[in-house]
């Protein structure tokens, strides 16, 4: 159900004193993301700002985004927090407005042992929706090591790793350890989503996406029928974007290419701050050598009518496994 380009989205706040959330803004994003064809969508992420949401904000922007989606495509919302309740509170209204699963970042901070690890992510996944780790640990200060996200795995309910370590050789043992398991792997880094996807990953959750969906798209779509030349020459056109949504801590580079393309995003919340002049001019340089138009069109509808992660017959052999096991996830 996961497979595929999900953008992160990012969350546009009004430019009043109480940087109110922009719904309307949110909407019209989530609309255009859609007709560039992408797979899911991914609110109240990091890349969402959900640290600085109130409960009451972060349950409305799942539910706008449910709406606008309207069974499009998958929802996979951000319910993760370093206090198990809570995480157990936002997952639990996360399903009940109909999200199609949850993206549970590893508690930050705390520095739980594993058996507190496992104990959290079983709470999680114990309220019968689909559960995606996220393991990042330059923001949580802690790496999830292969052999405890393979007995995660175990649980009926948690569906894969969002993998954002950059290390690959350890994503590599994970989809090695996890092969037999109906369990999948998604890169968290835009630009090792190759080299990932070659591995047997099964897309991206996507910063990058939130500028440039529609060769993020063509990008997986020549890796899922295994044209390796194609997507190695789109994954360098995208290097230069996917570095540039780094030169300054995520979401600051990526809210401010939103609101140059025209598109809602208003300011970041503090403590984060808005990019200053100089990065500002360098990201400006970044998003005038995007594509006006992709050089394929690609249709939501369609996309949303075959089921998640079916493809051509050429799909490369490890990408086929993870797309088989998303539908007899859909069949429990």
């Amino acid at each position: 159900m996961f497979e595929g380009v999900l953008p992160a989205i990012i969350t546009p706040f009004k430019r009043n004193p109480s940087m109110s959330l922009d719904l309307p803004g949110l909407e019209e994003n989530i609309g255009f993301l859609l007709s560039c064809g992408i797979h899911g969508i991914v609110p109240c992420g990091s890349t969402g700002e959900s640290a600085t949401l109130t409960f009451e904000e972060h349950e409305k922007v799942i539910d706008v985004t449910v709406s606008k989606v309207n069974g499009k495509i998958p929802v996979l919302a951000g319910t993760g927090s370093n206090n198990t309740a809570e995480a157990v509170r936002l997952t639990k209204a996360a399903k009940d407005i109909g999200a199609d699963g949850v993206l549970a970042i590893s508690p930050y901070y705390n520095k739980p042992n594993r058996a507190g690890l496992i104990k959290h992510y079983h709470k999680l996944a114990d309220l019968d929706i689909p559960v995606i780790v996220y393991n990042v640990p330059s923001r949580t200060g802690q790496n999830l090591e292969p052999d405890l996200i393979a007995e995660l795995a175990q649980h009926p309910n948690i569906w894969g790793v969002k993998e954002a370590s950059g290390n690959i050789g350890q994503i590599s043992r994970i989809i090695e350890e996890t092969q037999d398991d109906d369990f999948i792997v998604i890169s968290g880094d835009d630009n090792i989503t190759l080299p990932i996807m070659a591995l047997g990953g099964a897309g991206v959750i996507s910063v990058a996406a939130n500028v440039d969906p529609k060769r993020m798209v063509e990008m997986y779509d020549a890796l899922l029928l295994g044209d390796y030349q194609k997507a190695l020459v789109l994954n360098f056109a995208l290097s230069p974007l996917f570095r540039s949504m780094f030169i300054d801590t995520n979401p600051i580079p990526v809210k401010k290419a939103v609101e140059l393309m025209g598109m809602a995003a208003g300011p970041v919340r503090l403590p984060l701050s808005e990019l200053d002049a100089q990065k500002t001019a360098a990201l400006k340089a970044v998003l005038a050598t995007i594509p006006k138009r992709a050089t394929k069109k690609s249709s939501p509808e369609k996309k949303a009518a075959k089921p998640a992660g079916k493809a051509a017959p050429k799909k490369v052999a490890a990408p086929k496994k993870a797309a088989k096991k998303s539908v007899a996830r859909r069949t429990r």
